[in-house]
């Protein structure tokens, strides 16, 4: 019988992709762990390889597809001593799906083709998807303005674009600039309205003077060889260890069941031109300061260059989103679903403080608690950031066992 190769989900809230490129045509023979594809998330492009020997016997869904439906028919797969006769009344609505392939799916660093040379000086950078489409329509690259990384053209970028009117021959400034929604941003947006609409948020503030932190982040940095520990290395380890002493608030909302954890898995916003990625450290309790700064290092950086695997990103259960590098002193943040808790932490301010009837000078972070009330309430939510204060107030109790 012919095997359905069905559109993957990529992740659990995943319910449609882009089929972007075909690594096999139809007549091709397939093993186990051979590419068959590439598919564009929300997230990330993905190769897909099979676990199942046969023939590519018929391509349903094109290359350069987009808003695929998840587990859609997009291949089939003939089985030794199968051919294209068997194919007949099988591809139908009505036809009992009796065997269907499980896809293994891993990333892939999606990099420019060799860049076109428009000159000794210019080049023009576009993903292959882009170039495909551009091609099929006949458009010039070098007309159209990429809004991608670094200027790269990306698909949406050809989709909108109209020809006839490039910046270089539209007369005037023009008053505006529409550039399409990518598929990231659609994503984000559907699941951040979903969340303040149907999560009951909560606020909590509070200020941590961060004056010790700062000194010991100093000594640590100038004394030890290769460490370079920034003031969220002291948030995240932070956070892991109040999630310990109040395990109440490590727990996701789950509908019919709230689920708690025995360690803390934090995520961590990291912005990204087309959005935000948050990327998980997993068992902060049980790693030191050295470990974690490192940790956090690498998957930014491979947040950044698209290099994350899903189960890098995907899970967690409380998350961190720092905006104190750009000089915000307080926000709020959208809870992320199922979590029930996101941390908005802001920069280390200098404020005059009343300390034993004298005004002095402190440094004060300001950090505010988004709680989502069916899982946590308000006293649970205050004593977790407490114990937040505490280890942040007194950064020797992170350094223990170290």
């Amino acid at each position: 019988m012919p095997i359905k190769i069905l559109m993957p989900a990529l992740s659990p809230t995943m319910t449609e992709g882009n089929l972007v490129k075909w690594h096999k045509k139809e007549g091709d023979s397939v093993k186990s762990g051979d590419l068959i594809a590439e598919i564009e998330t929300d997230k990330a492009t993905m190769e897909v390889e099979a676990v199942d020997e046969g023939v590519i016997g018929k391509i349903l869904i094109p290359e350069a597809s987009e808003n695929v439906k998840v587990n859609a028919t997009i291949a089939v797969l003939l089985e030794k001593g199968e051919s294209l006769a068997d194919l007949e009344g099988f591809i139908t609505t009505d036809t009992p799906v009796v065997k269907e392939v499980i896809l293994e799916v891993t990333p892939v660093e999606v990099t420019p083709e060799s860049p076109t040379v428009v000159n000794s000086s210019s080049r023009i950078f576009a993903t292959p998807l882009a170039k495909r489409i551009a091609g099929d329509r006949g458009l010039n690259l070098a007309h159209i303005t990429g809004s991608g990384p670094q200027g790269r053209i990306v698909k949406e970028d050809v989709l909108a674009h109209t020809p006839g009117r490039s910046a270089a021959v539209i007369s005037g400034p023009s008053p505006f600039q529409d550039k399409p929604v990518s598929t990231m941003r659609k994503v984000i947006g559907k699941r951040l309205t979903e969340s303040k609409q149907t999560v009951p948020h909560f606020y909590l503030t509070i200020d941590c003077a961060i004056d010790a932190l700062m000194q010991i982040r100093k000594s640590l940095n100038e004394n030890l060889p290769n460490t370079k520990l920034t003031v969220n290395d002291f948030v995240v380890k932070a956070v892991g260890m109040a999630l310990q002493e109040v395990p109440a608030a490590n727990a996701i909302w789950m509908g019919d069941t709230i689920r708690y954890f025995t360690h803390a898995d934090v995520s961590i916003a990291v912005a990204l031109d087309e959005g935000l990625i948050t990327p998980i450290v997993r068992s902060v309790n049980l790693k030191n300061l050295g470990a974690l700064s490192s940790e956090i290092k690498g998957l930014v950086q491979k947040a950044k260059e698209g290099k994350l695997k899903p189960e890098e990103f995907q899970g967690g259960a409380f998350t961190i989103s720092n905006l104190g590098m750009y000089g915000i002193q307080q926000f709020g943040a959208i809870i992320n679903p199922p979590q029930a808790c996101i941390l908005a932490v802001g920069a280390g301010i200098q404020k005059p403080v009343a300390v034993d009837g004298t005004i002095d000078v402190a440094t004060l972070m300001t950090c505010t608690l988004s709680v989502d009330h069916r899982v946590v309430d308000g006293s649970i939510g205050a004593t977790f950031l407490a114990a937040f204060k505490k280890y942040m107030e007194n950064p020797a109790l992170m350094l223990v066992g170290e």
